[in-house]
């Protein structure tokens, strides 16, 4: 059996934005039930919409699948498969993961001050832009 570069970077795609996936939601995760034990403890209402900030990371490991997807039926040689793949996977991971931390401090602040998240949404938004960016352009180029 001959060795497939390219089957290395349908792996990265995935497995490296669902790592940062992973990641981000853990971040978010972790934030939001302390805000969530906060707010217990203060006998404030507790906002579920802190889930929201938990969850956004998530979409990244779709971008990461999608992209798979067009690399496994892509014509291209293998060694740029591969590098789509795996700069592909690690942009979409880190995206994941920044997003995660935004959206940590997003669901702090919320959980605190009852006050913006329309705000807090719009950041974690924009972050979530530089994955969405990096899988349409690999894309157009595999």
């Amino acid at each position: 059996m001959e060795f497939d570069l390219g089957l290395l970077g349908f792996a990265a795609s995935l497995s490296l934005a669902g790592i940062g996936s992973a990641l981000g939601m853990g971040f978010a995760g972790q934030a939001a039930i302390g805000a969530w034990k906060k707010c217990f403890a203060t006998g404030k209402p507790a906002p579920f919409t802190l889930v929201t900030f938990v969850g956004a990371p998530l979409t990244q490991l779709f971008y990461g699948w999608i992209l798979m997807g067009s690399l496994l039926s892509s014509t291209e040689s293998p060694a740029k498969v591969f590098a789509a793949g795996l700069f592909g996977g690690l942009a979409m991971g880190a995206s994941a993961m920044m997003q995660g931390k935004a959206g940590a401090s997003a669901a702090d602040a919320l959980a605190e001050t009852g006050k913006g998240f329309t705000n807090y949404l719009m950041v974690v938004g924009l972050i979530e832009t530089v994955a969405l960016f990096v899988m349409v352009f690999l894309m157009l180029v595999v």
